[in-house]
């Protein structure tokens, strides 16, 4: 094979596996961290919503993702901020209650 011919074929190989794991993330499958940032400012009264993801395969940190109300944009929170730490037990402690009153 000529040298081109190499190149060439090296190229198309490459973009077929970037294309096939491009697709993976359609599935809903998260090949990565979902946060490059967090947010440690106090902004607890503005979430409506919060999402705890455990390290897993793909990212080995707690990512913790809030939805805000009024946008429903997506926050990445600083899990090591007082603030943050604290919504995540009341979080927790409501989980128990709610599992303890069901049983």
């Amino acid at each position: 094979m000529k040298s081109s011919t190499i190149i060439a074929f090296s190229v198309i190989l490459f973009l077929a596996f970037f294309a096939s794991s491009e697709g993976m993330g359609d599935l809903g499958v998260e090949l990565h961290c979902r946060c490059i940032k967090t947010e440690s400012r106090p902004i607890g009264r503005h979430i409506e919503k919060v999402e705890l993801i455990p390290a897993n395969s793909h990212c080995d940190e707690l990512e913790i993702i809030a939805t805000m109300k009024k946008t429903g944009d997506e926050v990445c929170l600083n899990p090591e901020a007082l603030w943050v730490q604290k919504v995540i037990e009341k979080i927790v402690s409501s989980k128990r209650r709610s599992n303890r009153n069901q049983q």
